[in-house]
């Protein structure tokens, strides 16, 4: 089967030539705690399975460690990751946009990425194939994450074998839960490949920490994080606000780069997919919707702090 799959659909809110701000989504999830205490994503690769990456965007600079075009793009030269979309270098900067002083910052500024353009044209539409072929390519490289921000219909054995092999490979695999939501928890929307359960499907919010409308909502959703009028980057040294559930998983693979850089330090020795998984969702704050529309809840990195000061306050049981 060839099949094809897609960028999952987004919204373009607003095109912006300047920034110079921390993306609102950014603080929202409690990032820049993390980069006070010393943490930015230093020694973290993640593959960002997209449509390419403007890779000359001054707030990418330096940020991009190595790349590879899977796509019949620019007569399928494998060296060349042209972002005709834009989505891809949005993806990117909300990922690890560079604390330069200028233009936006992302989650992890100090992470590696690896650009594997699985989309092709100004649309976002690519072949199963491509896909598998980057996943694998990925695993080759060694990487610590996959983030992917697409979807398709329908199930694909070899996709969720090669996500399988890259979850065996200790590589935590985050995916945009899809945008076909109705609004209704108790119906389910499936996206392939956020619903295989090996990988972080990840959900949407708004800045105001209200449930979007287009989310999907199924028992495979693991938590939420900002998905409405995100601001990053876009090709031509230009920015703009996004909205989709594809906004919201970069934040979350960005997340996962500071996590394990700390988790690191903490338990002087690399952790298991299964270990930063669990780290992650220690790290995530439940906002009251229902399970199939925010899982576990909202990534918001600093709550095991916000639970240790919580307890600190909290006086003593009296025995007897």
């Amino acid at each position: 089967m060839q099949g094809e799959i897609r960028l999952i659909p987004y919204f373009m809110d607003e095109m912006i030539v300047d920034a110079n701000e921390i993306p609102k989504g950014v603080d929202l999830i409690q990032a820049p705690s993390m980069w006070k205490n010393g943490y930015k994503g230093k020694g973290t690769t993640i593959a960002v399975l997209d449509t390419g990456c403007d890779m000359n965007h001054p707030d990418l600079a330096g940020r991009v460690k190595g790349f590879r075009n899977f796509t019949d793009d620019d007569n399928g030269d494998k060296d060349n990751v042209t972002d005709y979309s834009g989505h891809g270098t949005h993806v990117a900067g909300t990922i690890a946009a560079s604390e330069n002083g200028d233009g936006v910052i992302g989650v992890a500024p100090l992470a590696d990425l690896l650009v594997i353009k699985v989309l092709a044209g100004s649309r976002g539409s690519g072949k199963y194939d491509w896909i598998v072929n980057g996943i694998l390519y990925a695993i080759e490289q060694k990487v610590d994450i996959i983030s992917m921000s697409l979807g398709g219909p329908t199930d694909h054995k070899p996709l969720h074998e090669a996500i399988q092999k890259a979850v065996d490979a200790n590589i935590s695999v985050v995916c945009a839960a899809g945008n076909e939501g109705d609004s209704n928890s108790s119906t389910d929307e499936f996206s392939f490949p956020a619903c295989y359960n090996e990988v972080i499907s990840v959900g949407a919010i708004d800045l105001q920490r209200k449930s979007s409308y287009f989310t999907n909502s199924n028992n495979e959703v693991d938590l939420v994080a900002p998905g409405e009028q995100i601001l990053s980057t876009i090709p031509g040294e230009k920015y703009a606000k996004l909205s989709g559930t594809s906004m919201s998983a970069p934040h979350v693979s960005g997340a996962l780069a500071l996590i394990k850089e700390f988790e690191q330090v903490s338990f002087d020795r690399k952790l298991s997919e299964t270990e930063v998984y669990a780290q992650l969702i220690k790290r995530t704050v439940p906002l009251g919707f229902p399970k199939t529309l925010e899982g576990n809840g909202l990534l918001f990195i600093t709550a095991p702090d916000l639970l240790k000061e919580h307890l600190r306050n909290q006086p003593l049981a009296q025995i007897g």
